[in-house]
């Protein structure tokens, strides 16, 4: 991971990328992932990064990330994107 982390610095700081623009994306994205781990609850998120939940919230205010992006990429697809399975019958139940 260290050597992922270097080579993306590198990246960024060879494509002429800001300080203040690089730390504003790794924290995006950072909670973004936490926040996806916790199914969108701020509390959760908030205590396992272990600052308080306010401090969470205006962070995201500040970072423009909002709370409906993170729940959008939890929710199921329509159902009419969902694959279909043919006519399985699962085991223990009798057709007919």
């Amino acid at each position: 991971m260290r050597r992922e982390l270097d080579n993306l610095v590198t990246q960024m700081h060879s494509s002429g990328v800001r300080y203040e623009d690089a730390v504003r994306e790794f924290k995006k994205q950072y909670l973004r992932e936490v926040l996806i781990a916790n199914r969108g609850n701020q509390c959760k998120t908030a205590d396992e990064l272990g600052i308080h939940r306010n401090t969470l919230s205006r962070t995201m205010a500040e970072l423009g990330l909002s709370l409906a992006e993170v729940r959008a990429c939890l929710k199921r697809p329509p159902r009419s994107e969902r694959p279909v399975y043919g006519a399985m019958v699962r085991p223990g139940f009798r057709q007919g």
